[in-house]
């Protein structure tokens, strides 16, 4: 087993020598780059053991040990019951026969995505690359391969910016009901076993102050566990899930924070970490909204992460998928509103993308190709859009697509000129931009200026006129027909 206080002693050295301490007041000088800014879209990968039984979720590991669950049943009907078979069982099955990182990075190019964020830990505690605190990882077992190393290089040769996503925390209980039954998570355990620290007294943990807390160990852990992934992948990207919210987590995430900000400091390096709910001080770290957007435009920049299924994170067989259309639509939202979107693939056991997924991003790739300039390196107008169609504000709202209408509008802006995103194309071609219309003693309408010219992008062959009225800024086009939303380069005078 692995000496800790090495490690810890190195990490409070980091610290030590700045320029970003340990608080909250140092870590609030964090300052979001223009490369994540103007990057605005980006893969995230569920892949781990969870995509051998490709059942249920990513949650699999927990919830096969869940009495009455799905998963549970599934599992005893499948596998046996959990004391003959149980999740570690999974990994000799987790080959990865077909994985090519070669190409997995030429799909993401051809997405148009400019950041590429992998789960390296997730809840289940597999490491998906070479560690030296724990055994169970994908280079000593299972694939027998760095899964993570090889994609974070093919990534680089193309340009591609590096993530990595840690989940590790959530492992303090995530293991814990197989102790309630008779399964093969069982004592004594110490500090490097797989299913360490699987909870004496299994309890799920979904609020900031819930008992019992972690112990001092396995936040130690947590943290060099956290700052050896830094230090030997260096992403550009550090994502976190929820559960670095909980209070016991503050310490260390402070000084995660400070490692990694100074770690990039030393590298030349300018960096991002997503967090969500409150689990950070604002301004100290980029937050995100797992599976939601905001209604309105903010001020702040944000991310929010969703996924080509509805149902799962990772591979399921059965996978309810999102269609193209979607995807667009929520990206431009995102982008209208000062965020960028994190879209989540699941790839199978064997390494293979499904087709599903890889149709999705070829053709978010193929709509950015044409209508990227109103999406990268933009920035907000006076308002995001308009329209008939409301969406819901938060976290887990994108489960039903929106019904956009011809008359909801994203707006983004840069280099001078206005980009109006129709989210759904016009079946008589004709739209209308309420927020140019002419002014009147009555009104003051957002855009009080001179329109110089219109055009769509992508049809170069399209009939189009415009003009401003009363009610709005008319374009009445033809030969623009079009599954996915159609935008409009506005130049003004």
């Amino acid at each position: 087993m692995y000496k800790q206080q090495p490690y810890l002693d190195k990490i409070e050295e980091v610290i030590a020598r700045g320029p970003y301490h340990d608080d909250w007041e140092s870590l609030s000088a964090y300052r979001v780059p223009k490369w994540y800014r103007d990057a605005k879209f980006g893969i995230f990968i569920h892949w781990g053991v969870y995509s051998v039984p490709a059942f249920d979720s990513e949650w699999y590991s927990r919830n096969m040990y869940i009495q009455g669950s799905r998963a549970y049943q599934h599992h005893r009907e499948t596998y046996g019951p959990q004391n003959k078979f149980g999740y570690k069982d999974f990994i000799p099955l987790f080959q990865a026969k077909h994985y090519d990182p070669e190409e997995w990075a030429d799909l993401f190019v051809s997405s148009g995505a400019k950041y590429v964020v992998p789960v390296a830990e997730h809840h289940d505690g597999f490491q998906m690359y070479q560690s030296a605190l724990s055994h169970w990882n994908a280079v000593e077992m299972g694939p027998r391969r760095d899964t993570l190393g090889e994609l974070t290089r093919a990534l680089k040769e193309r340009g591609l910016v590096n993530g990595a996503s840690s989940h590790r925390i959530e492992h303090w209980f995530f293991m814990g009901h197989g102790k309630e039954f008779d399964s093969d998570i069982k004592e004594p355990m110490e500090r490097g076993d797989f299913y360490w620290p699987a909870q004496k007294e299994p309890q799920d943990h979904f609020d900031f102050f819930s008992q019992p807390t972690p112990t001092e160990e396995f936040l130690d852990d947590w943290l060099i566990r956290t700052c050896e992934l830094i230090d030997a992948y260096r992403p550009n990207v550090l994502y976190f899930d929820w559960w670095i919210s909980h209070s016991s987590a503050k310490k260390n995430l402070k000084k995660i924070a400070a490692y990694y900000y100074n770690r990039a400091a030393e590298w030349g390096r300018e960096v991002v970490i997503n967090y969500k709910h409150d689990a950070f001080a604002f301004g100290c770290a980029v937050p995100d909204v797992e599976r939601g957007v905001f209604s309105q435009v903010k001020p702040f920049y944000w991310q929010t992460d969703t996924a080509v299924a509805r149902n799962s994170w990772c591979y399921t067989e059965g996978n309810s998928y999102k269609d193209p259309e979607e995807i667009l639509q929520y990206l431009a939202d995102v982008v209208s509103k000062n965020g960028n979107l994190l879209l989540n693939i699941g790839p199978k056991a064997d390494g293979t993308i499904p087709e599903e997924d890889a149709h999705i991003l070829r053709e978010v790739g193929k709509w950015l190709s044409v209508n990227g300039e109103a999406i990268y390196g933009s920035h907000v107008w006076r308002e995001y859009g308009e329209g008939p169609t409301v969406l819901s504000e938060g976290q887990f709202t994108d489960g039903q697509k929106p019904a956009y209408t011809a008359q909801d509008f994203r707006y983004t802006a840069k280099d001078g000129a206005l980009y109006a995103i129709a989210m759904k194309a016009a079946t008589e071609g004709t739209y209308c931009l309420t927020r140019f219309a002419l002014r009147s003693p009555e009104s003051w309408p957002c855009f009080d200026g001179i329109v110089t010219s219109v055009e769509a992008l992508g049809f170069p062959g399209a009939i189009l006129g415009w003009e401003r009225t009363k009610e709005g800024l008319m374009i009445q086009t033809k030969g623009i027909d079009s599954p996915y939303p159609v935008v409009f380069r506005i130049t003004t005078g």
